[in-house]
């Protein structure tokens, strides 16, 4: 079994999953205390996922895994937080939370946006009882770590019409890129420092010449880099940067909270991104032409243009969830 090293002792972990399997039933949150299994970027999907169709091994990878938890106090110590780890709650995030996400197929309202941006732009390391001055985030070489670029998430709340994670990457490690379905994003960077890349599709849909529908026009909406404390960022099923790629620069703790989840019906494709030079083309003819006639300033922004394809999740990538460890939110 995978394992979580704290203070106190060994704590489960739960163990990671080949493509194409789901988690398994005994590993699965009750339902009477966290709401729906939150199936966060799960491991594979079908043909049109990337995910390589049916896969025949199912069974759960056990690897021996001993990290340290980087909660405050987590090796035994005094908690450092103090009445800050009370925001959480007393902020009344979840309820707004409650509030805002109705559930798939809903988009919540400036005012509502704005509503939770608020409460996050608030929130920093100290409330879900994080420390700056854990090894964890002390890191400047990812060499150092057990496993150098195995990120790990905690979820601390999650049922039908949202969740709230928090992401640790190590140095250089990086979440691919990949989309959110139907989904409004917010993220909240906690600690250290990331670059982030994130596209729009390009609408009226384009396809490179010769691709069929293999590399659809997209436009690039961030491309730079992040620093805590920082402003929340928002993405919406079509604007603001629905398909995203982080890369840690330093070891990052990521808030992240999605409505809805990803679900079985809400999957997660991945992408890989090619430069617009990368598919020859008759350029600005070829854009008016499939775009519908775009005026000057729109042609201005060809240089943030980029082609996407699916691509199956990369075999790289390790991921694994450890207990959440910080403030209760009810």
């Amino acid at each position: 079994m995978e394992l979580w090293k704290t203070g106190s002792g060994l704590l489960p972990l739960q163990p990671r999953t080949p493509v194409g399997a789901t988690r398994p039933a005994s590993l699965a949150r009750p339902t009477s205390d966290w709401g729906a299994a939150d199936r966060w970027r799960r491991r594979g999907g079908g043909r049109r996922r990337g995910g390589g169709g049916q896969v025949a091994a199912a069974a759960v990878v056990a690897v021996e895994v001993e990290v340290e938890a980087p909660w405050c106090g987590a090796r035994g110590g005094a908690c450092c937080c103090g009445p800050r780890s009370r925001r959480l709650c007393s902020s009344g995030f979840s309820r707004a939370c409650r509030d805002v996400f109705r559930g798939p197929g809903t988009v919540p309202a400036p005012d509502d946006v704005a509503l939770i941006r608020g409460i996050l732009d608030k929130i920093g390391p100290g409330d879900v009882n994080l420390s700056a001055e854990h090894n964890f985030f002390k890191a400047t070489d990812a060499a150092a770590l057990p496993h150098p670029l195995a990120i790990t998430r905690t979820t601390i709340y999650t049922c039908t019409n949202f969740s709230i994670v928090i992401f640790f990457l190590p140095p250089t490690a990086v979440i691919p890129l990949h989309n959110h379905p139907g989904m409004t994003v917010f993220s909240k960077l906690l600690l250290g420092s990331l670059h982030i890349k994130s596209y729009d599709w390009a609408e009226p849909a384009v396809f490179a010449a010769g691709s069929g529908d293999r590399l659809r026009l997209a436009e690039v909406v961030r491309d730079g880099g992040f620093s805590a404390p920082s402003d929340t960022l928002v993405l919406y099923p079509a604007a603001g940067g629905n398909m995203h790629q982080f890369t840690a620069a330093t070891p990052c703790a990521l808030l992240d909270v999605l409505g809805p989840p990803y679900s079985e019906d809400r999957d997660c494709t991945y992408y890989q991104d090619f430069p617009y030079s990368h598919c020859p083309s008759d350029d600005i003819a070829e854009l008016r032409r499939h775009g519908g006639g775009m005026d000057d300033e729109q042609i201005s922004r060809m240089r943030q243009l980029g082609w996407l394809k699916e691509t199956a999740m990369p075999k790289d990538l390790e991921m694994y969830e450890m207990p959440y460890r910080g403030p209760p939110i009810l």
